[in-house]
């Protein structure tokens, strides 16, 4: 009973403050986008690491002044203080993971790209292993023939957490580096060609 009231106090407040200090984070940053003028305005799915996503609303909103978004969250508690947080954003959430219910999410996120919604994923997860390209990206994009934005942010200085994706929490007064691929097709590849191309252009410009 206490743990359920704690978890509820904490999905009520936490996702708040974090809101605030992502903005903070932010403003106290300089920012340099290294990014393709446009992406075009039809549906796309945008994918980041997982260790490398707290930055990365700035960026979807930088193509997206509107935003109308389905992110792929973890159902577990962590997984909801993340979803909580990043509605201050004005993205949804599709709850799900590779390992639990993983056809009922990649049916909802394609039925949502076909809606019109864009689609934000991490690759690698929400438990890993870390840098490695799960199948559901993949299948998403050649099933609905959407074209995925590859993104990242690199902050000149950083803490990095002790967790499986070694998570990045910028630092106030240095540089964000924002990264974006112009949208890439893999409509026709192979998955094992699909999965190095994302990994690769994922790793490029490491922390």
């Amino acid at each position: 009973m206490l743990k359920k009231l704690s978890r509820a106090l904490a999905l009520l407040i936490l996702p708040f403050i974090a809101s605030l200090l992502i903005r903070l984070i932010y403003l106290t940053n300089k920012k340099k986008y290294h990014v393709p003028e446009s992406i075009g305005d039809e549906p796309t799915i945008f994918a980041c690491w997982h260790g490398e996503l707290l930055m990365l609303p700035y960026i979807y909103l930088y193509y997206r002044k509107k935003p109308h978004a389905k992110v792929l969250i973890s159902p577990h508690f962590d997984g909801k203080l993340i979803s909580k947080t990043i509605k201050y954003f004005g993205l949804d959430t599709i709850a799900g993971s590779s390992n639990r219910n993983a056809a009922r999410v990649l049916i909802q996120a394609m039925k949502s790209l076909k809606a019109g919604f864009d689609i934000g994923i991490t690759p690698d997860g929400p438990k890993g292993p870390r840098h490695e390209v799960a199948d559901g990206i993949i299948i998403m994009a050649q099933k609905t023939k959407t074209k995925v934005v590859l993104v990242k942010m690199v902050p000149t200085k950083f803490w990095q957490l002790n967790s499986w994706d070694k998570f990045i929490i910028p630092k106030p007064f240095g540089v964000l580096n924002y990264y974006a691929t112009l949208p890439i097709e893999i409509e026709s590849m192979e998955l094992e060609k699909a999965r190095t191309l994302i990994k690769e252009e994922l790793e490029k410009h490491e922390v």
